[in-house]
């Protein structure tokens, strides 16, 4: 019995060893995407649309408190710094959209909105909570993976963000 325990413990740790090994990291090249927007009046947005600009892609959900505090935050930031090559591309994992469409109707955002309700993308960044965001240089390297959010994370991000604009 204790064998069989000790084997089952193995197996599950090196899972979860290779799932975290498989998670995007600074440094990699960053995933390829296209997703439909939230908005179905909208483009889709793909990665290839974006290149040669700073992005920052944030997976958030609507029942996810740090998300809804993050959102308008990255708003702020994105509309500082978009006239710089800056895109946000916040990927909403809602099923159903319609949950993430809520928020939006009462939390207007500027910025890109895909939806991602299967989870494709959430699962090709390897993302394992929420908030996940990455920021992604103008040739395509990502530079911060940053999980979880405090409002007073934002100075670090901004620092980083500044750093990778495109010049």
């Amino acid at each position: 019995m204790i064998k069989q325990t000790l084997t089952a413990a193995l197996c599950i740790a090196l899972s979860l060893a290779a799932h975290v090994a498989s998670a995007v990291e600074e440094g990699d090249p960053a995933p390829d995407f296209s997703l439909p927007s939230i908005y179905s009046d909208r483009p889709d947005v793909t990665f290839e649309g974006l290149a040669g600009k700073t992005v920052y892609v944030d997976f958030w959900a609507s029942w996810c408190a740090p998300c809804l505090t993050s959102l308008p935050l990255y708003n702020d930031m994105y509309n500082k710094y978009k006239d710089q090559g800056l895109e946000v591309v916040a990927i909403n994992v809602d099923n159903p959209v319609e949950d993430g469409l809520d928020f939006l109707l009462d939390t207007p955002l500027d910025f890109l909105i895909p939806s991602d309700p299967d989870g494709e993308m959430a699962t090709q960044f390897n993302v394992i909570g929420m908030p996940s965001s990455y920021l992604i240089s103008p040739d395509g390297e990502v530079k911060l993976v940053h999980m979880g959010f405090r409002p007073s994370d934002m100075e670090m991000i901004e620092a980083a963000i500044v750093e990778n604009l495109p010049e």
